[in-house]
């Protein structure tokens, strides 16, 4: 049952996940652009190439601001990263460990 209900989350994650593809790629290349610009207007002298730069940094930092609902996406991926290493690191409950202090109490009786 524990298993399903991973697999549920992770499908339900997995489809919010595709649907904010475009959004995330749309984010990511507006924070790149974001970024460059900051750094050539720093590096630019002139009073033309720093306008320049800000007015294009501005514009990427508006369609940044507009592609904030892509952190639905991200956070849908961090949430099948967790199920994806919940899923492999489950053990069986049947199994019994030869881990002394896991049953503590059953190797007390056995010493007894």
């Amino acid at each position: 049952m524990k298993k399903f209900f991973l697999f549920l989350i992770g499908a339900v994650s997995l489809i919010i996940l595709l649907a904010n593809i475009g959004p995330l790629i749309g984010l990511t290349i507006s924070l790149a652009i974001v970024y460059f610009s900051y750094r050539f207007f720093q590096k630019s002298e002139s009073t033309f190439g720093k306008v320049a730069w800000f007015i294009i940094g501005g514009i990427a930092a508006t369609t940044a601001i507009a592609n904030i609902p892509s952190l639905i996406g991200i956070l849908a991926l961090v949430v099948l990263y967790f199920i994806y290493k919940k899923w492999n690191n489950d053990k069986p409950s049947d199994q019994e460990s030869d881990d002394p202090f896991d049953h503590f109490e059953k190797q007390w009786m056995e010493l007894k």
